[in-house]
C-alpha cells in the first residue's frame, strides 16, 4: 500500500515523475508524441499527487477542472517496477475522493488506444467511452472517458 501525498505542480518528485511518463509516452506514442504533449503541460496544476513506497515517489495523478462541476484526470503515472500492485487505482480513487471534495460532479479523461493497461484500469474504475472531446475531437488513437463522481 503506497502512501498519497496531495500536493501541486511545484512538487519536484511529481516534476519527476511526469518527465519518466513523458519518456515512456514519447517510446507508445511515437510521431503523434509532439501532438499530445502540447496538452499536457504541468505548470499550473494545483491538485496532484504522489504516492510513495518506503519514501520512495513511485506514481502520480493529477486533475484539473475541464467544467464548472468537472474535472479532467491528468497525468497518470506508475514507475514500471511498481505496477501491478493497486498503485493506480488507488490514485485515481483518491483524486476522485479531492475532486468531489471539492463540489465536482463528473471526471473525464483521455487515453491513447496503445495503453491497454489504462483502459483496463479506468473500465473497471467505472469509466465509460464518450466521444472525443476538446482538442481530441477526430484524434483516431484517442480514447475520451468520463465517471459521475459519488
Amino acid at each position: 500500500m503506497a502512501i498519497l501525498q496531495r500536493t501541486d505542480s511545484n512538487n519536484k518528485d511529481f516534476q519527476e515523475l511526469v518527465r519518466l511518463l513523458d519518456a515512456d509516452l514519447r517510446l507508445r506514442d511515437g510521431d503523434d508524441h509532439a501532438f499530445y504533449a502540447q496538452f499536457n503541460k504541468i505548470d499550473a496544476i494545483k491538485n496532484a499527487l504522489v504516492a510513495y513506497v518506503e519514501q520512495l515517489p513511485v506514481a502520480c495523478g493529477a486533475f484539473k477542472t475541464f467544467a464548472d462541476d468537472s474535472v479532467e484526470i491528468k497525468r497518470m503515472f506508475v514507475h514500471p517496477n511498481f505496477r501491478g500492485m493497486g498503485i493506480a487505482q488507488q490514485i485515481l480513487i483518491e483524486l476522485e475522493r479531492w475532486a468531489n471534495e471539492l463540489g465536482y460532479k463528473t471526471a473525464v479523461l483521455e487515453t491513447g488506444q496503445k495503453q491497454q493497461e489504462a483502459l483496463q484500469l479506468y473500465q473497471k474504475a467505472g469509466y465509460h467511452k464518450i466521444p472525443n472531446y476538446g482538442q481530441y475531437e477526430g484524434i483516431e488513437n484517442s480514447i475520451c472517458m468520463q465517471k459521475m463522481l459519488h
